[in-house]
């Protein structure tokens, strides 16, 4: 048995991630450029996402 047929499900959660901010930043960009930075925001998102949760429990 592979071990790494587990270890699939954080891979799609990012996936999904992924595509569902690249469709946020880019239905929300006023201009090209701000299209391309949401592209490159939407790779980092979890990032994002810890930042904002850690400071929303005052960590």
């Amino acid at each position: 048995m592979d071990i790494n047929v587990t270890k699939r499900g954080g891979e799609a959660v990012y996936g999904l991630g992924f595509i569902g901010a690249v469709i946020y930043y880019i239905s929300t960009a006023t201009g090209f450029w701000v299209g391309v930075l949401g592209i490159l925001k939407a790779c980092v998102w979890p990032a994002f996402f810890v930042y904002h949760a850690l400071k929303f429990l005052g960590a």
